[in-house]
């Protein structure tokens, strides 16, 4: 005899049926640039576009949020690949003695 499950579809006894799993898009993270009195507006656009793969231009654009506004986000991204861009960017500006900041923000 079939046992039927919730959809009514029959099954042999002892045979198991599947589960749905919802799956849901990670959680985003942004990735934030600080500004401060010493690193280079240079500096900042090399970063944007070497580790965040910015066009030139875009670069500029959010240096000049960073300078102007105290901070500018480079891209929005998973958490591992947020982390990973932000600790690249730490490496990068104490390889250079900048004292650059860069935090991760929740969407």
């Amino acid at each position: 005899m079939d046992q039927q499950d919730e959809w009514g579809a029959g099954s042999a006894p002892g045979q198991k049926t599947e589960e749905r799993i919802e799956l849901r898009p990670p959680r985003q993270y942004r990735v934030i640039l600080h500004n401060d009195h010493y690193t280079t507006m240079e500096f900042v656009v090399d970063i944007l576009v070497g580790v965040f793969h910015k066009p030139a231009a875009e670069a500029r654009r959010i240096m000049l949020d960073v300078h102007r506004r105290g901070h500018g986000v480079c891209g929005v991204y998973s958490y591992d690949i947020a982390r990973t861009k932000a600790a690249r960017v730490l490496e990068l500006a104490r390889q250079q003695e900048f004292p650059l900041r860069c935090t991760l923000e929740g969407d």
